[in-house]
């Protein structure tokens, strides 16, 4: 049945405001680095939003929720894992990869800043990584239209297919028309109201059930491993590897691309650090609160802990914005990655290999209409889907970190890195993530490990063997060291 009118007004109401910002991001979008950068424009504050919750997206509210309400805390480590990775790559990567990528041609995605980084007139850096961009973002995409559907559908009474449709729609109209500016100021929006939810909830589901000490004892009679956070070694080796995910994530490393200024990350990091640790606290509780809540008459779906959850605490009014927050989850992720992939077709593939010459206008124009193409690929995958939403983002969050996360690492980093080294190292990255699982070894470790190992590996051993860089290329890396190493001061 549909929820209540109550709800239904207020739902209505968030995606209002929602459209609103992509309309207002519309008159703001003059040219491309407006439309998939923001004419590196953005604050530190809505860069560290934008960054923690285009990551998180559905993930957070129903992914992580619904993994520890059925399986207990040993769910921990994935998020310390997360977190800690976050901050490593907010701490060494954001600031050079912001001088350097506006040093290295004014690049405007990661596909174009590895290509002008090694000068590859070739061009086969930017299409291997824009296929790469491309292949693993549809899944991620579809990931987090089946999260819409699953809330649109509960809240309007629609079928799946509906749903489907209608949440993708919305997405797609205020990414089309607003671009980056659209995405990051509705992520900073919608990242806030989830961090509000997710710590709201477990408290007042645990008061209205009178308290943790009677909760946990119930739980603990009927789950006695529930708390126990000791899992096999393998287990938290790729718990952890998850980490590694951040160096690689295309939608994630443009947040630092697009800072106003390197001296906005600091207090960027903070933020986005801060509102990390609060938000998997948050999503770790309400998947321990619901298994509480739901310890003598468990879900049909695990994901749905935090509707129910929220369901059984809150009025009508409440609940429509609870439930738009969980849209907002998905939102946050879709639109991020719709843009990405966008942005890998129009400037990497269109602009760079067919129309060099193309006007500002015609490749923003392009930009719009790819990101409808890239979102009918993705409702054909979630139109039948085989996998969960948790399934759907280890595939897409390993293949993308697989792939850039060593390249990334080593170009701004290791000056001896070559064209060729990335070339392999990038195809061997995206190869193992898909292999991997082909042949059952994700049973032993989580194939992003092993992604990145090898990648990293390729890209050392295919460098030493091959000529150094052309002179260009080291001089520019020694000027930009400079600026990165002055700015430390």
């Amino acid at each position: 049945m549909p929820i209540a009118l109550t709800s239904m007004i207020t739902f209505v109401a968030y995606l209002t405001v929602v459209i609103v910002f992509g309309l207002i991001a519309y008159i703001a979008t003059r040219n491309l680095s407006d439309y998939v950068l923001g004419g590196r424009s953005l604050g530190g504050p809505v860069a560290a939003l934008s960054a923690g919750a285009s990551d998180m997206s559905s993930w957070l509210l129903l992914g992580l929720p619904g993994l520890v309400y059925a399986t207990g805390l040993r769910q921990i480590w994935v998020a310390i894992g997360l977190t800690l990775g976050a901050y490593l790559c907010w701490r060494l990567i954001a600031k050079p990869l912001r001088v350097y990528s506006e040093f290295a041609n004014d690049s405007v995605t990661i596909p174009a800043f590895l290509d002008n980084r090694f000068k590859d007139d070739t061009k086969r850096i930017r299409m291997i990584a824009a296929l790469a961009t491309l292949i693993f973002f549809v899944f991620y995409i579809a990931a987090g239209l089946y999260a819409s559907a699953l809330l649109l559908g509960r809240i309007f009474g629609l079928e799946y297919t509906q749903a489907l449709l209608i949440g993708a729609a919305i997405i797609m109209f205020y990414t089309t028309i607003g671009g980056f500016l659209a995405v990051s100021w509705t992520d900073f929006f919608q990242g806030t109201i989830m961090l509000i939810c997710l710590l709201l909830i477990p408290y007042f589901a645990m008061e209205s059930y009178g308290g943790w000490g009677a909760g946990i004892d119930k739980l603990l009679s009927q789950q006695p491993d529930y708390l126990q956070v000791k899992v096999p070694f393998s287990e938290f080796i790729s718990d952890f590897a998850w980490g590694l995910g951040y160096f690689g994530m295309p939608h994630i490393l443009v947040r630092f691309m697009s800072v106003k200024t390197v001296y906005e990350i600091p207090i960027a990091r903070r933020i986005c650090i801060g509102w990390m640790s609060l938000s998997m606290l948050g999503a770790i509780l309400v998947g321990m609160v619901g298994a509480i809540h739901f310890c003598d008459c468990p879900l049909d779906n695990r994901e749905t802990v935090f509707m129910e959850l929220s369901t059984m605490v809150f009025s009508p009014w409440i609940m429509g914005i609870i439930l738009a927050t969980i849209l907002s989850s998905s939102m946050c992720a879709a639109d991020s990655q719709m843009l990405a992939a966008s942005s890998a077709l129009t400037e990497d593939f269109y602009r760079a290999i067919f129309r060099r010459n193309a006007s500002q206008k015609e490749l923003v124009w392009v930009g719009r209409l790819t990101v409808a193409l890239i979102a009918l690929v993705a409702i054909s995958i979630a139109y039948t889907p085989k996998q969960n939403i948790m399934q759907l983002v280890s595939f897409a969050w390993a293949g993308l970190g697989s792939t850039f996360a060593a390249p990334m690492i080593l170009s701004l980093f290791w000056k001896r890195t070559t064209r060729n080294g990335i070339v392999v190292g990038m195809i061997v990255g995206a190869l193992t993530s898909i292999v991997w699982p082909a042949l059952g070894l994700d049973a032993l470790v989580y194939q992003i490990l092993p992604g990145v190992v090898f990648s990293f590996v390729a890209i050392v051993v295919i460098s030493l063997l091959d000529n150094e860089p052309p002179q260009a290329v080291l001089e520019e890396f020694e000027k930009v060291k400079k600026i990165v190493q002055s700015t430390s001061a």
